[in-house]
Order: C-alpha cells, then sequence, then structure tokens
C-alpha cells in the first residue's frame, strides 16, 4: 500500500475566458507592494475560510483514451496553516491521512506505523498536487508583485505575479487573476523550479459560504497534454471548533 501511494504521490489553473483575449492595461508601478499583498490576502480570504471549518472534496480525474477517476476527501482546516485530509474513497484507501502543519506535510497509513513525510508539489491524484489540497495559502508561501491589469468583457483584473518565498511550497511560480470589483480569483497558471508551465486552474462556481462568496469548483487542466483534467468540487462546508492538538502526527491515528 504505501509503495502505491508513493507511485502516485511522487508526480490550480487557466480560465479560457472564451472567444475574449485580454485587453492589457498599464504594468503596475515597482513599489506597488503593500496593494499586491492586500489584493492577494483578499483573494486568499474568499478561496479558504480562516475560521475552523470541515468541507468535502470530490475529485474527478478525466484523460483522453482513459476511464474517469473518482475519488473523494474531507478536509479539516484551521487558519490555513493546519489541514487535515482524510481519504474517504475508494474504499480500499479509507484511513489515509494527510495532515500539513505550516509547510510540513505526513501522511499516516494504516499499514504502517509512522507518518511519512511528502512533499506539498508530490501529486496526490489526476492532476491534483498534495498542496492544492492540503495547504490553500498564497499569502503564506509566496512575495506577490501586480505585474498589470486585464479587461475580459465589462471585467478589470489584478494580475498577480507569486514568487515562491523557498522550494518547499507547492509551486515555483503562480500568475494569479483577480477580480478588481470584489477579489474573486478567477483563473491561475502555475510554473515549475524551471519556469515551465504544468498546469492552469479556473475558480468557478461562486456560492453564500461560511458568510462570503467562494469558488465551490476549481479546474486544474495539465498545460502539456490536452485533455487531460481534474474538476475538485466543494461541497458540505461547515464551521468547526477544531482544537489545535488534533493537528499532530500523534493524534492521527484516532481520526479514522
Amino acid at each position: 500500500m504505501r509503495r502505491k501511494f508513493l507511485k502516485r504521490a511522487l508526480t490550480l489553473p487557466l480560465l479560457p475566458f472564451v472567444g475574449q483575449l485580454p485587453q492589457r492595461g498599464f504594468a503596475a508601478d515597482d513599489g506597488d507592494d503593500e496593494r499586491a499583498r492586500s489584493v492577494l490576502g483578499k483573494a486568499d480570504r474568499i478561496r479558504t475560510p480562516q475560521q475552523g471549518f470541515q468541507v468535502e472534496v470530490t475529485i474527478s480525474t478525466t484523460a483522453p483514451g482513459e476511464s474517469g477517476d473518482v475519488r473523494r476527501y474531507r478536509i479539516l482546516s484551521k487558519g490555513n496553516e493546519n489541514t487535515i485530509v482524510q481519504v474517504t474513497e475508494p474504499v480500499a484507501e479509507r484511513g489515509q491521512i494527510l495532515l500539513m502543519k505550516g509547510r510540513d506535510l505526513w501522511i499516516f497509513m494504516p499499514s504502517v506505523s509512522q507518518p511519512i513525510r511528502l512533499a506539498l508539489s508530490q501529486r496526490l491524484t489526476g492532476q491534483v498536487a498534495n498542496g492544492d489540497l492540503a495547504r490553500a495559502n498564497f499569502t503564506g508561501d509566496y512575495a506577490p508583485k501586480i505585474l498589470r491589469t486585464d479587461t475580459v468583457g465589462s471585467n478589470e483584473y489584478y494580475v498577480l505575479e507569486l514568487a515562491a518565498i523557498d522550494r518547499s511550497v507547492t509551486y515555483h511560480r503562480v500568475i494569479l487573476w483577480v477580480e478588481q470589483a470584489n477579489f474573486w480569483p478567477r483563473r491561475a497558471e502555475f510554473y515549475s523550479l524551471s519556469n515551465r508551465l504544468l498546469k492552469t486552474a479556473r475558480y468557478e462556481n461562486f456560492k453564500q459560504t461560511l458568510g462570503m462568496q467562494r469558488p465551490t469548483r476549481l479546474v486544474l487542466e495539465d498545460a502539456l497534454r490536452k485533455g487531460e483534467e481534474s474538476v475538485l468540487e466543494y461541497s458540505g462546508y461547515k464551521q468547526r471548533d477544531l482544537p489545535d492538538r488534533i493537528f499532530t502526527k500523534d493524534y492521527l491515528q484516532r481520526l479514522q
């Protein structure tokens, strides 16, 4: 079981504004770092609740010529620095748990006595890296700057470049489109250490959830293999009082 998981583990997105190309505005001033941090912080608070919460995630992965794959997870998260990801389907992998504290990530498997250290950038399933589920914290992982503004139809967007603060984060560089009117994240591109575009993302299906409109669908598309994508559907959000003690390696086995 351990070998099978690690093999899969070792390997968000582009919004196709259909029929429209962005009209690019003037580049932002180099000294606009404070505004960039403010925009990114507001977008992060929309992407992920800051209080303790629970959510169910269904990941559907498709690729040309292959049968689809569906996996389900339960996420318990507190403040973007403490996260537990429990596998609920497939049944054969139920009981596997990811624990994130800061940027440290471990997996607990019933067949292995000790938790195993993993990288946030390792593949979880399909186009989804461990960090895509376990750590949705752009503000804590990247130094942002405003590259420019884009106009798509009647909407204005900040285009942020996010540079990784170190090599432990999920992606080396991210380009993020954020609506100026409401700070909704809409589109992202994710790059490797060699500056190769890995995948693109779309944030969709915004719904009123835990106090604000949030995206409940994330579409991740492989940048090199056309037609390969993973769709993450978030449902059943609920606020939870999550004590710090559950986010420890010693507590993982009790959560089965």
